[in-house]
């Protein structure tokens, strides 16, 4: 699947891109890796995140944050 086939908000990572990095699409030129927006090209080669994919990433950014406040 390419960027382009993606829908706006859509969660995906990129091929041999480490497994941690999450983007998400936020408009048909550019996406967001945590809240940054980065260029990319309509046509890169995208993997598309299911629905428990996308529970775990939330899932575990909140674990982060709840740690940072513990301190």
């Amino acid at each position: 699947m390419t960027f382009q086939q993606l829908r706006i908000g859509d969660y995906f990572r990129i091929p041999g891109i480490s497994f941690g990095c999450v983007y998400r699409k936020a408009s048909n030129s550019s996406c967001s890796l945590n809240a940054l927006l980065q260029p990319i090209r309509p046509g890169t080669t995208v993997i598309p995140l299911n629905q428990a994919q996308i529970a775990k990433y939330i899932a575990a950014k909140q674990d982060f944050w709840k740690s940072l406040q513990e301190y």
